[in-house]
């Protein structure tokens, strides 16, 4: 039995219709003849195929979960039999062109495989060429909440956050956002509505489950009791209005006050000493400040 002018390495009769033969090295196509008492059979033919050769993944990575399309470059891909990542066979792939290969990965365990391409002529592997990504994980934003504006920096804290490349809160992506770390990333909150919305981020490894972020109105201040009081001040004020319940600050002017949050819509105030007059008081909470509400300090009386 011949491969063209070389014999088969080996070859076994197997029956009256059949051979099994072991193919010896060669290149191109060449007619195959098989030689008995009788004399030699007419040729049928034979195509020795190059090795494939593997040169480039692209994307280079994806979730661990997988179902993404990544194209192999290289040559000698016609006829591919396998595509593996790892040990794990592609879930799909096509054929493009000797020169190119889509494939769909499988899933995987997160960090870097191996990619193979298998043909008649062989296979090819590149090490390392695909890395699998583990999907993030939120575990908290801080502050967690803050005004209808925007415009605020939070920092959000978890896992597998190194190559985000999207936070959103609720759908509206965050106005900037910067990696600091794999567990840290801060971002700049956009405007929206009173209210909690989740926050995602989304990697390459695919996108978090929501932590709670909250929309806050603006507190208002609808009423000071007593609306005035001496410039001694240390007298109590009750002040009433909307949206107290997360006051940080109480201000008569620019003077802060010592404060006790009564509900969301009382709070009780020191006011500080000051010059005789009226000044401003304002609420301040993670919704921003509130506009002022007028309180006179009087002089103590003469004699």
């Amino acid at each position: 039995m011949r491969f063209g002018a070389l014999p088969a390495t080996s070859f076994t009769v197997v029956s009256d219709s059949h051979i099994t033969a072991v193919a010896p090295a060669g290149t191109g196509t060449v007619q195959v003849t098989v030689t008995t008492a009788g004399g030699t059979s007419n040729g049928i033919p034979y195509a020795y195929s190059a090795a494939p050769v593997l040169s480039g993944v692209s994307p280079n990575q994806g979730p661990t979960s997988g179902g993404n399309t990544v194209t192999l470059t290289g040559t000698g891909f016609t006829g591919a039999t396998a595509v593996a990542f790892g040990a794990a066979a592609a879930a799909s792939f096509t054929v493009v062109s000797p020169t190119q290969i889509t494939a769909v990965a499988p899933a995987g365990s997160a960090g870097p495989v191996g990619v193979t391409v298998t043909t008649p002529g062989g296979a090819s592997t590149l090490a390392s060429a695909y890395f699998y990504v583990a999907a993030p994980v939120l575990t908290g934003v801080t502050p967690a909440a803050g005004p209808l504006v925007g415009g605020n920096t939070v920092t959000l804290t978890g896992t597998h956050l190194v190559e985000a490349t999207a936070v959103r809160f609720a759908s509206t992506p965050a106005g900037a956002f910067t990696v600091v770390s794999d567990t840290q990333i801060t971002a700049v909150v956009p405007a929206g509505s009173a209210g909690p919305v989740g926050v995602t981020v989304t990697t390459v490894g695919g996108t978090s489950a929501a932590v709670t972020y909250t929309y806050l109105a603006a507190p208002t201040v609808t009423a000071l009791s007593p609306s005035q009081g001496p410039v001694s001040g240390g007298n109590s004020v009750t002040l009433t209005g909307t949206g107290l319940a997360q006051t940080s600050q109480v201000l008569f002017g620019a003077v802060p006050a010592a404060f006790t949050v009564v509900s969301d819509t009382h709070l009780v105030a020191d006011a500080p000493p000051g010059p005789a007059g009226p000044v401003g008081v304002t609420v301040t909470t993670p919704g921003g400040p509130s506009a002022a509400n007028p309180y006179t300090r009087l002089p103590a009386p003469g004699i």
